[in-house]
């Protein structure tokens, strides 16, 4: 999981901001390329069987294909997910895009606490009765890092 500073123009405007992606460690065509020699061998080896009378396998397969074909289509329309977190001003903005569905909550930057588990297991901003869970794609030591930066910045953080 990456998090890290933007370093840009417009970065030079706000006064913080962090965006975190999720790690892909494989890129759309490679998705497509594992997944092709994935089914080839699957399918090479079901047909094998089949033509030695073990013909039951051929369904099996075909499902463990279609498993894994929705497990890859989760990961493809979930690949460029990412958070960002943005402070200028007296507003702290949370944006999150999941599944090309973008979602984004603005927090009075004066009211807005940080909580956050011992661990870094979890991080999250309150404010007025409600929270929003942040740093999705970051690993418990990148959250913790995340939480001293925003309370440095947050005059009431908690």
């Amino acid at each position: 999981m990456i998090a890290g500073t933007e370093h840009s123009e417009a970065a030079q405007t706000t006064e913080f901001k962090r965006v975190a992606r999720r790690n892909n460690s494989l890129s759309s065509t490679g998705r497509l390329v594992a997944f092709a020699l994935i089914f080839m061998v699957s399918i090479g080896i079901a047909a094998a069987f089949a033509t030695f009378g073990a013909w039951l396998i051929l369904p099996f397969a075909g499902l463990e294909m279609l498993v894994l074909f929705f497990a890859f289509r989760y990961m493809e329309r979930h690949a460029a997910d990412y958070e960002l977190i943005e402070i200028d001003g007296n507003t702290m903005k949370v944006e999150w895009v999941s599944a090309g569905t973008r979602h984004s909550r603005a927090f009075n930057r004066h009211w807005a606490r940080v909580v956050v588990e011992e661990d870094g297991s979890r991080l999250a901003l309150r404010s007025h009765g409600r929270e929003l869970e942040i740093g999705r794609y970051m690993t418990d030591e990148q959250r913790l890092d995340l939480a001293r930066a925003l309370r440095r910045r947050l005059p009431a953080a908690g």
